[in-house]
């Protein structure tokens, strides 16, 4: 019988369990957290990306549920953690660099011009309201994707796209 679930020819064939296992070997080090994503698609749509990218864990923190459908089953290959508050997600974060992507406050800078720390957790917000002040006030760096043309921001889940792949160019290519 065929393999039709999206993976590479690496993985295909493999348990769902095994797939993880043999990806659990070659993680990055970048963790992404999601605080009160509205959008259920938009969540599916993070967390497909983050195992596009083989980060080492993704949390949600806040919002019990979200449309796996979006994330395509890859929620299968790679941890999520759920958090019930901001207190419970900073408890895992010792000696982690937070950083906040969000182009509704001052202390944003260009994440072009970011320099990595190895042990990075890249968080994201939701659109209509961004990241809270508690979890914007803890992060030590806050970011914002520059944009080109008339609208002000990308969607979430194209902004985490972008600010993965810039973690990974840096930190693991």
């Amino acid at each position: 019988m065929e393999d039709t679930r999206n993976l590479i020819d690496e993985y295909k064939g493999m348990a769902n369990e095994e797939v993880f296992r043999e990806l659990s070997k070659k993680r990055s080090p970048l963790e992404i957290a999601i605080e009160n994503v509205e959008h259920d698609f938009n969540i599916g749509s993070i967390v497909r990306t983050a195992n596009s990218f083989n980060v080492a864990k993704v949390h949600i923190i806040g919002k019990k549920k979200y449309n796996r459908r979006g994330a395509m089953c890859t929620d299968k290959y790679l941890e999520i953690v759920h958090h019930d508050t901001i207190e419970e997600f900073l408890k895992t974060q010792a000696g982690r660099e937070l950083v906040a992507i969000e182009n509704n406050t001052e202390r944003a800078k260009p994440f072009g011009e970011k320099k990595f720390a190895k042990n990075t957790t890249l968080i994201f917000g939701s659109e209509n309201n961004g990241i809270t002040a508690e979890l914007l006030e803890k992060a030590g760096d806050v970011r914002f994707i520059e944009s080109f043309g008339s609208t002000r921001s990308v969607n979430v889940g194209v902004a985490a796209g972008i600010a993965m792949y810039g973690y990974i160019k840096q930190i693991v290519l």
